[in-house]
């Protein structure tokens, strides 16, 4: 049973499923949208000698070359372990080559960096993935690969990207919208459904290649045994495909009567991209030359990478739909039929339930399928994530070892990390890597819908086998010493409550863990980042690279810059460990203590970055004649103030705390502490920012004090500066 906001009682399935999952009775989200939308061109994938990822592997060798490290694809799933992976792959039938995997210019091709080239849309999901749904928009001329190439070099930094709906490939709706559906009879029982609309006016071509194949573990020395994919002859009228993994166990792939099904091996095409000779014509990219050049394969009837393949000629206006089923142990007698559309009505009808309870009472529908896609955009970018540094570093057995550059270079000093998990991602194709202060403000909407999802992805980024031993928190795969702004706490807290308003459920274990660990991180932000000892810290890049006038991460010998952002965020950071610990202590009375250090904290923090600065004395950020926070940049000791008005003098406005009078009153061993401090420190800094609320029941802590809020947000609100008209 769950309780609705409204007060009743309901039983809702996907509810259900969530608990049964939780519970270990039921493994749901096995299978899930664990695919990435581009493996090529990651640091994962990137085996050179100068560590040019973009370069080593790019899109041109996608359809060619086995990946390492992981898989990518179409609209696709896999388990969770990604040894199995299905997705589509497409042809109109102009194409130079097949629709395996969404298209678009990496870091240096884009004049605005790194950029997909696609239109495709996240329509719908669950937390347990038991319903999910994606729309991709296929054009019917040729795709323009070397138009968006070359537009986009022609252009400079100040001009638009040049996109996909730029070329009039869509003009005249000339395109195939081509809708990818999901449904779970069972943890390993997943309905498969295509649908292509053709929505011009005019008969138009496809084939459709639903694809399966399994990750390639077996030649870097995962697998004892190949696994494989065959077809199975029955008497139906049907195709039945069956797939045989010693770590998975046994498959059976249903699907509607195929006009052939092809085979290959997920195997790197050699002489293609190597110029050596192939050992078998049966490569990763055969499909492109049977389907596209029209070359002719000795007839295969197994392998580690399979195909049905749909032929249509669809009238302007009419659709076709493909029905296919993968289940586990055995195949099915009835795969299709009404009861097969009536798993995919019911699996939609508890979506609707599901999310109707985290929409106001109030909602308008128009608000209600905004939220609602938005979840939807945050689960389908779950994807799995395989990094191991030290294999990765030395290279695998029967393999051309990486370079010897790789040993002192990039990630090098993160020897211990190994990744092989679930994790929510910014992107699934710009950025297919997690980056944990992304992955911290995720875990605040994913806690309305799924809680555990959210606890559990917090924790897993402050696991030994993620958190460095020094405290430090991995950034991204690009550079996991790069260092993001501390928002771990803040997530937390905001999970903790959302989990306690909307679940009624206070899951004290999970903020007792993650202040243990955070404080550890914490140390280190004070060890390392705070060279001088005064409270105004450094970090560096910090996220901030869009607005930097230069790289604060990379700055001369001899070099050194306090930072107004680093400094807040520390000051915030300070606040929410302080809340986190007040939180514990109203079942542990000894956490008062560390709720008083992390406000003292707070309080030197707010002292130091609140001092006057000038190019004559270092005593701290704030430019009174400005009316702004500035970093200082110290060249041989020697201040110069960044008098720059950007996102960085604003984030001092993150850093607030409200206590309630009644909790204070409660805490006398945090209250007393509290009060001692701010008479014999508050009172020799006038710029702290302590205030009771006019009825008393509150308790204000701000970073920056109210007459310099006020100043701040002029310049915030101004249409000539932050707020552009």
């Amino acid at each position: 049973m769950n309780t609705h906001r409204n007060g009743t009682k309901v039983e809702q399935a996907e509810l259900f499923r969530l608990k049964e999952h939780n519970h270990r009775q039921a493994n749901w989200k096995k299978w899930g949208p664990y695919l990435s939308e581009r493996q090529w061109g990651t640091v994962r994938e990137d085996y050179s000698e100068d560590g040019n990822a973009w370069e080593y592997f790019p899109h041109d060798h996608a359809r060619s070359r086995v990946y390492r490290w992981g898989e990518d694809g179409i609209g696709g799933i896999s388990d969770d372990q990604q040894n199995l992976c299905f997705a589509i792959a497409l042809w109109n039938r102009k194409d130079p080559i097949l629709k395996e995997r969404l298209f678009g210019l990496n870091g240096v091709e884009g004049n605005h960096a790194e950029d997909v080239k696609e239109l495709y849309y996240y329509l719908d999901n669950t937390p347990t993935h038991s319903y999910m749904k994606y729309l991709y928009k296929y054009p019917q001329s040729e795709y323009p690969y070397q138009r968006l190439l070359d537009e986009n070099k022609s252009r400079t930094r100040h001009d638009p990207e040049f996109e996909l709906f730029d070329t009039g490939i869509f003009d005249g709706n000339q395109y195939f919208d081509v809708f990818i559906e999901y449904a779970k009879d069972g943890t390993d029982d997943i309905l498969i459904r295509i649908v292509i609309f053709n929505r011009f006016d005019k008969p138009a071509p496809i084939t459709v290649l639903p694809t399966l194949w399994f990750r390639d573990k077996w030649s870097f020395g995962r697998l004892d045994k190949m696994p494989e994919i065959k077809i199975v002859k029955h008497p139906h009228t049907w195709d039945l495909l069956s797939l045989e993994h010693e770590k998975l166990g046994m498959y059976y792939f249903h699907c509607d009567k195929a006009d052939k099904i092809l085979f290959t091996e997920n195997q790197t095409n050699t002489q293609r991209i190597f110029n050596q000779p192939n050992t078998t014509p049966f490569v990763k990219d055969a499909f492109h030359d049977v389907i596209v050049n029209g070359l002719v394969l000795a007839e295969k009837t197994s392998g580690t990478k399979s195909s049905p393949v749909y032929e249509f000629t669809i009238p302007g206006g009419q659709s076709r739909t493909i029905n296919m089923r993968l289940t586990c142990e055995k195949p099915l007698s009835k795969p299709f039929g009404p009861l097969y559309e009536n798993i995919f009505s019911m699996r939609l009808k508890e979506a609707d339930e599901f999310y109707t309870m985290f929409q106001p009472v109030t909602a308008d529908p128009g608000s209600a399928a905004i939220q609602r896609q938005a979840f939807a955009g945050l689960l389908w970018n779950k994807q799995y994530y395989n990094y191991e540094i030290e294999t990765w570093m030395v290279g695998d057995p029967g393999h051309p070892p990486p370079s010897p550059n790789r040993l002192t270079g990039r990630n090098a000093s993160w020897v211990f990390l190994f990744n092989r998990d679930i994790i929510s991602m910014p992107d699934k194709w710009e950025y297919p890597w997690f980056a944990s202060w992304d992955l911290a403000f995720h875990c605040i909407p994913l806690a309305m819908i799924d809680p555990v999802m959210a606890k559990k992805q917090l924790i897993l980024m402050l696991r030994e086998w993620y958190m460095h031993p020094n405290g430090q928190i991995p950034a991204y795969e690009w550079n996991f010493s790069d260092v993001n702004p501390p928002v771990h706490a803040m997530a937390a807290l905001k999970v903790y409550q959302i989990e306690k308003f909307f679940y009624e459920y206070q899951d004290i274990g999970f903020i007792k863990r993650i202040l243990h660990k955070l404080s550890l991180n914490f140390t280190w932000w004070v060890n390392r980042k705070d060279k001088h000892g005064k409270n105004l810290f450094q970090g560096g890049f910090l996220g901030m690279d869009n607005i930097g006038v230069f790289n604060r991460s990379e700055v001369p010998e001899g070099w050194g810059i306090e930072q107004a952002d680093g400094t807040s965020w520390m000051a915030m950071y300070s606040l929410n460990l302080m809340e986190i610990a007040l939180e514990i202590a109203r079942v542990d009375r000894s956490y008062e203590d560390i709720a008083s250090k992390f406000f003292e904290h707070f309080i030197f923090i707010s002292v130091a970055l609140n001092s006057f600065c000038s190019s004559y004395k270092n005593l701290g950020l704030w430019d009174e004649e400005d009316g702004f926070y500035h970093d200082v940049l110290y060249i041989n000791d020697v201040p110069h103030p960044l008098k720059l008005r950007s996102l960085v003098g604003l984030t001092s406005l993150f850093a607030v705390a409200v206590i309630e009078k009644d909790m204070f009153e409660t805490f006398s061993g945090f209250k007393k502490r509290f009060e001692w401090f701010m008479d014999e420190v508050g009172k020799r800094h006038e710029h702290i920012y302590v205030e009771k609320s006019p009825d008393g029941k509150r308790i204000l802590l701000s970073l920056t004090p109210k007459h310099r809020i006020v100043r701040v947000l002029q310049k915030m609100f101004d249409e000539t500066e932050f707020l552009s008209p």
